[in-house]
């Protein structure tokens, strides 16, 4: 074990005292390639502890023979792997559909790359194919990217539930370029076969970079949906519709529930009940930093937030991270301009009235989202997340060569910050980490990764690390918010 792990995690032992060891379990180094996804976890091996799967590639637009990656959550060892035509920068959505009661895998990316993969032995069960809609006036639309997706109730009868994602946005064009740029496709994908169920356009006709969330209110007879428009250079709304509007395609009796403009919304917002009324609230942060908590009985306004001169592309982790037993928000937006961000403003917002109750600026541009889990027992959750250290004022796509990634953890009672993990020439731009009790001792585990650093260019791949610790911490509850997008994948607190 490296002696800077040591260290870190001795510092990370100090929250509290505990018989337990926090300790390195395993390392896995894995040469040329990295991620822009987060981990997701089950048993997928079936030994009793939780196996990792990851999205994986060498870089944008290279083929892959590690596109999709499942980790043995008990020694690190490769499980299997899988190949794809381009990075696979989507989180994975776990199903069931080979009835072997081990989840399967369902995963996208760029290049229209959207796989379902066996669980147990990662064989292909599909892949999604554009040539087949090519007739199609607006299904012909889908050959984009591939965002992560959410389960929805089954839609064709087969027994099974399907899948709601995203297809759209062209990194080839340039910020600030329209010319060549598509409106964004929602759609709902048969988990059993791969083929389209339904699909619409955003109701502006705008492109789209979000991941859509899918939930069922309190008192109503089916499921709602929030998706959004824009990107980091166009305006874009976020919008509320049922999903038997997207089966008729019908998106155009969508709700506006924010807008901004110049820029979209792009980070996927979050579902909690901070009026205590019953029914879940929508939060949202747009690309430009402007907060948005909307009720959800009624749509109204609930309170509003802006950091100035920040763009933001990262979700939110949800917890208690006040006094009072109503959620709050924690994110981190990056300073500047894209593609020119020269650094990074972390922020907590009280869920009672939007104010921010801790603000901070930790490191440079990142875009990957904090996870919250009440580390010291004192009733308050922290937030643990992942930053890079290094000369900010060159900007995301500077020349940059001395880099550190850092793992820490944030007390908002004390506003103390405390290393779990940090690595020196390693960074970590997009990957959320996971906690949760990987092999159900009781304890606390956390997953993360790293990715080597040797070029000026900070998006390029040349290896990465992912590791898993095993920490003293004993669980008294369940980890509320321990992935992208929440413990289970779907942007809902509860």
């Amino acid at each position: 074990m490296q002696k800077f792990i040591v260290s870190a995690l001795y510092c990370f032992v100090l929250i509290s005292c505990a018989k337990k060891k926090t300790e390195l379990v395993w390392d896995v180094n894995m040469p040329r390639i990295g991620s822009q996804s987060s981990i997701r976890v089950s048993d997928l091996n079936g030994d009793g502890v939780k196996d990792l799967v990851i999205g994986a590639g060498e870089n944008e637009y290279v083929p892959t023979k590690q596109g999709i990656l499942a980790l043995d959550g008990q020694t690190g060892s490769m499980l299997w792997q899988q190949s794809s035509e381009d990075l696979v920068f989507g989180s994975a959505t776990l199903l069931d559909v080979t009835g072997d009661g081990v989840d399967d895998v369902f995963i996208g990316g760029r290049s229209c790359t959207l796989k379902s993969l066996d669980g147990k032995t990662g064989e292909v069960l599909w892949t999604f194919n554009p040539n087949e809609y090519a007739h199609d006036s607006l299904l012909k639309l889908a050959t984009l990217n591939f965002y992560s997706g959410v389960l929805v109730p089954d839609q064709n009868g087969d027994g099974y539930q399907d899948l709601l994602t995203q297809n759209g946005g062209n990194p080839k064009i340039g910020p600030g370029v329209w010319e060549g740029r598509t409106p964004g496709l929602l759609l709902i994908i048969d988990t059993k076969s791969g083929k389209i169920i339904a699909g619409d356009t955003m109701p502006d006709g705008m492109e789209s970079y979000m991941s859509p969330l899918a939930f069922k209110q309190k008192g109503d007879d089916e499921y709602s949906i929030i998706f959004g428009s824009g990107g980091e250079t166009f305006g874009g709304k976020l919008f509320l519709a049922r999903l038997s509007d997207l089966r008729n395609r019908e998106l155009a009796l969508a709700t506006v529930l924010a807008s901004e403009e110049g820029h979209g919304f792009i980070a996927p917002p979050v579902l909690a009940d901070i009026n205590q009324d019953g029914y879940y609230d929508i939060i949202a942060i747009s690309h430009a930093s402007t907060i948005s908590a909307i009720n959800g009985a009624d749509l109204t306004q609930l309170w509003q937030q802006n950091v100035p001169d920040s763009e933001s592309s990262n979700s939110f982790a949800v917890g208690y991270f006040t006094d009072d037993d109503i959620p709050d928000f924690f994110t981190f937006v990056s300073k500047g301009e894209w593609p020119n961000n020269t650094g990074s403003f972390q922020v907590m917002l009280d869920g009672r009235d939007g104010s921010i109750s801790y603000q901070n600026t930790l490191g440079c541009t990142g875009f990957s989202s904090p996870v919250a889990y009440d580390l010291n027992g004192d009733g308050r959750s922290e937030a643990i997340l992942s930053i890079n250290e290094f000369d900010c004022s060159t900007g995301f796509s500077g020349d940059i060569r001395d880099i550190e990634n850092k793992l820490i953890a944030i007390d908002f009672a004390t506003g103390s910050e405390y290393p779990i993990d940090q690595k020196a020439q390693f960074k970590n731009i997009f990957t959320t980490p996971w906690i949760g009790d990987l092999d159900d001792d009781g304890y606390l585990d956390i997953l993360h990764c790293q990715y080597y650093h040797s070029s000026p260019y900070i998006s390029t791949f040349i290896g990465m690390e992912v590791k898993r610790i095993s920490t003293h911490i004993k669980m008294k509850e369940d980890v509320l918010w321990g992935g992208y997008m929440g413990t289970k994948g779907d942007g809902i607190f509860n």
